[in-house]
C-alpha cells in the first residue's frame, strides 16, 4: 500500500456510521457506479456529476493496525460538522492581518494553523490544498513577496544562499522549486513531503515552467493547486511570522467560506469493487457513502461484509495516524 500523510484520529465505528443513520438531509442523495465505469452522483441539492472511475484516487482495504507501516493521506473534503464548529467559534479571527503583534503560535506555519483548525498533518494538508483550489492562498500575493535589498549576511547562511534569488519566500518559479526538492533529497530533509501524495510529487517533478504558466491559462486549478502545494511545504523553512500569519488567515477564510456544494472526493478499493466517499474532521476520516460496482449481483451479506471491512479500514487507518502523530510529536519536543 502507498505511503501517505499522516492524520491524528480515532472515531468509534458508531461515529463513522452517523452519516448513514443522521435524520438529516444527506450530502449525497444518489450514487451509482454505471456500466460505463463512471460514478454518477447526484448531491442534496439535485445537481448531478459523473466522474471518471480512473480519475479517481484507488486504494485497497486494510483491516489491521500491523498492515500500515506509514500513514495514510486521502485528498477528501472536509466535514459539514466540523466547518460549523468552526463558524461557532467567536475567538476565531480572521479580519484582519495588519496587526504589527504576531502571536508566538505563528512561528511555524504548522504550529499556526494547528492552533486555530486542530487535528494533525492530513488535516493540515487537506486545508492548504483547499485554500489553493479556491484561490483564496496565493503564493504571489504581496505579502509571500520578498522585499529587494543588497543586504548580506556575513558569514553568508545555506539558507540565504538557497533562497536569495526567489522572487517570493517560496520558490514559485518551477525550476527554482525542482533544484530546491533535488537538493532536499540529497540532504534527507523532505520530513514535510516524503508522505505527499506519489502523484502530486510526479506532477510537480514533471511540469516545466512553461507547462506550468499553460495551465494557469488553461485554468487547470486542482493541477496547480497540487503543485503550489509541494511548493509551499518546499518553501515552509523560510516563511518569516508576516508570511505565516498571512496563510493562516487565508486558509481560515477559505475554510469558513467553505462550500457544501463542492464535488465529494471518491476513493475506489479496488480489491472490494468499492466506491467510497469519505470526509474529513478533526478528528478523522468518516465514512459518507459506499456503492458497488456489481451491487447487482451480490447479496445483502456480502454487501454488508465488505462494507464492514471498509469501515475497519477506516478505523485502522484512524489508529496507525494516531501512532504515527504522537511518535513524531515526541520526536519533535525531543529535539
Amino acid at each position: 500500500m502507498k505511503k501517505f500523510l499522516l492524520f491524528i484520529c480515532l472515531p468509534f465505528l458508531a461515529f463513522i456510521l452517523k452519516a448513514q443513520t443522521s435524520n438529516q438531509i444527506p450530502y449525497i442523495k444518489d450514487m451509482q457506479w454505471g456500466l460505463d465505469y463512471q460514478i454518477h452522483l447526484t448531491l442534496f441539492n439535485d445537481s448531478s456529476y459523473t466522474i471518471k472511475v480512473d480519475d479517481m484516487v484507488h486504494s485497497s482495504t486494510v483491516t489491521s493496525d500491523s498492515s500500515l507501516k506509514g500513514f495514510v493521506y486521502y485528498p477528501v473534503m472536509l466535514a459539514r460538522d466540523f466547518v460549523d464548529k468552526l463558524k461557532e467559534v467567536k475567538n476565531l479571527d480572521t479580519a484582519s492581518i495588519s496587526s504589527n503583534v504576531v502571536p508566538a503560535k505563528a512561528i511555524t506555519l504548522w504550529s499556526a494553523l494547528h492552533n486555530s483548525l486542530g487535528g494533525g498533518w492530513v488535516h493540515f494538508v487537506n486545508c492548504l490544498l483547499y485554500s489553493l483550489e479556491t484561490r483564496y492562498l496565493s503564493l504571489t500575493a504581496p505579502l509571500m513577496e520578498r522585499p529587494k535589498t543588497s543586504w548580506k549576511p556575513h558569514p553568508m547562511t545555506e539558507k540565504y544562499k538557497r533562497s536569495h534569488k526567489w522572487k517570493y519566500y517560496v520558490p514559485v518559479d518551477q525550476k527554482q522549486a525542482q533544484k530546491e526538492y533535488k537538493l532536499k533529497v540529497e540532504e534527507n530533509q523532505l520530513v514535510d513531503l516524503r508522505d505527499v501524495p506519489a502523484d502530486f510529487i510526479k506532477l510537480f517533478l514533471s511540469t516545466s515552467e512553461k507547462d506550468y504558466e499553460k495551465m494557469i491559462t488553461a485554468h487547470e486549478i486542482k493541477k496547480q493547486a497540487r503543485i503550489d502545494l509541494v511548493k509551499l511545504l518546499l518553501g515552509s523553512g523560510y516563511l518569516g511570522e508576516p508570511q505565516i500569519t498571512y496563510i493562516k488567515t487565508m486558509v481560515q477564510k477559505a475554510v469558513l467560506q467553505y462550500s457544501y456544494n463542492q464535488l465529494p472526493t471518491v476513493i475506489v478499493f479496488d480489491d472490494l469493487d468499492a466506491a467510497v466517499v469519505m470526509s474529513l474532521n478533526e478528528s478523522g476520516y468518516n465514512l459518507e457513502k459506499i456503492v458497488f460496482r456489481n451491487s447487482g449481483q451480490l447479496t445483502d451479506g456480502e454487501k454488508q461484509g465488505r462494507q464492514q471491512k471498509i469501515e475497519r479500514t477506516i478505523v485502522a487507518i484512524n489508529k496507525i495516524n494516531q501512532k504515527v502523530f504522537e511518535q513524531r510529536l515526541k520526536q519533535h519536543f525531543m529535539q
